[in-house]
């Protein structure tokens, strides 16, 4: 039997980020796919959504004491509070900066990521440069990304799973006391949950 050399799946790359790129094309061409309503959507999801919800959660942990207390303690059901729950964020870890230790996430074997609270992973995220050197030299890493720490400062890596996955709770920039939650909100980036950046400074 002739193989058929139109069927969608022989025209798919190997590596996953091309194959949706390609499978994408696919959905287009045919019609099945509004591309501007596509891009919208990722958007949302990428830039506004996902990491807003985690953004939440930090503000109002070093807003409230309390609930910083319940974060630390037990962050899916706290995160929970807030109405944030769904994709690979059912069992999310809370682990917090301080002047004595950076902590930096990363998933070694593919892309673990709290989807609900984050939106959807950067490309980088998934990458097996990051995905190797995250853990061999973080340092240099967070350096690319233009996180310079001090010498007495830790690093900590914590390795996603499909069972635990990690936000990270950056410091609250200094300035910011009398800051709102909302206000607050707007210091957090998706980079600082990550470990890749630090909270963002007060105007």
């Amino acid at each position: 039997m002739p193989h058929d050399h139109d069927h969608p799946h022989s025209l798919l790359p190997s590596d996953p980020e091309l194959r949706v790129k390609a499978l994408e094309s696919i959905l287009v061409e045919k019609g099945l796919v509004d591309p501007d309503a596509l891009a919208e959507l990722i958007d949302t999801y990428e830039h506004k959504i996902g990491p807003k919800n985690g953004a939440r959660v930090v503000a109002k942990a070093w807003s409230d004491p309390e609930y910083h207390a319940r974060l630390m303690t037990d962050a899916t059901a706290a995160i929970a509070e807030l109405g944030f729950v769904g994709r690979q964020s059912e069992h999310v870890v809370a682990v917090e900066n301080t002047p004595e230790q950076h902590n930096l996430v990363v998933c070694t074997l593919c892309s673990c990521y709290p989807w609900a609270i984050l939106g959807i992973p950067p490309s980088w995220y998934k990458s097996d440069a990051y995905r190797a050197r995250a853990v061999r030299e973080p340092r240099a890493v967070l350096a690319e990304f233009g996180v310079e720490l001090g010498a007495d400062q830790a690093v900590r890596v914590w390795d996603s799973t499909a069972e635990v996955r990690y936000l990270v709770v950056p410091m609250r920039p200094e300035g910011s006391a009398g800051m709102s939650e909302d206000d607050l909100v707007e210091l957090v980036s998706r980079n600082a949950m990550i470990g890749t950046a630090l909270a963002g400074a007060v105007a």
